[in-house]
């Protein structure tokens, strides 16, 4: 019998201990793994292209979540919009997504040293070699990606949009 929708969503959000297990699955398994991260306060169509294209560039895509203390300092003491439970579940349930792992640092430097993914990608509002971890994917033989940013989409815009109307 196949196991629920929402039981096979919660897997797929890992601890630390729960992630090095599986990196060692896919090490085995030969699997390429492309890693991105971000807060995702208010998923919206930008993010979906986003994350949708970083997960065509290997086998198996990690995503880091800021925690909700790590938002805060980032972005301010009105955010997240949403906690990290709703986060990471909303971001497990993409398809495309095979795995969430919560950072509570100001950069996801450390979870990219233990990753050490095949690819890392971030939007191209960022240049390359300013991309955290940028030094560990190159040492590695590794590719670091922008992608192209959709147009008129971010999340600070509609908590604008929302406040104002």
């Amino acid at each position: 019998m196949r196991r629920n929708t929402i039981d096979r969503i919660r897997d797929k959000i890992l601890n630390q201990d729960q992630l090095k297990k599986i990196l060692s699955q896919i090490r085995a398994e030969e699997q390429s793994v492309v890693f991105s991260n971000g807060c995702f306060d208010l998923v919206h169509l930008g993010h979906i292209e986003y994350l949708s294209k970083a997960a065509d560039l290997a086998d198996v895509f990690i995503l880091g979540l800021n925690t909700d203390e790590s938002v805060q300092r980032l972005k301010g003491t009105k955010r997240p919009l949403q906690d990290q439970k709703s986060r990471a579940m909303l971001m497990a349930s993409l398809s495309f997504i095979d795995y969430v792992v919560l950072f509570n640092e100001d950069t996801p430097y450390e979870l990219i040293q233990t990753v050490q993914p095949d690819v890392l990608v971030k939007g191209d509002d960022y240049k390359i070699e300013e991309v955290v971890g940028f030094d560990i994917v190159q040492k590695k033989g590794g590719k670091v990606i922008t992608i192209e940013l959709t147009k008129g989409y971010s999340t600070t815009n509609i908590v604008e949009k929302i406040k104002n109307s």
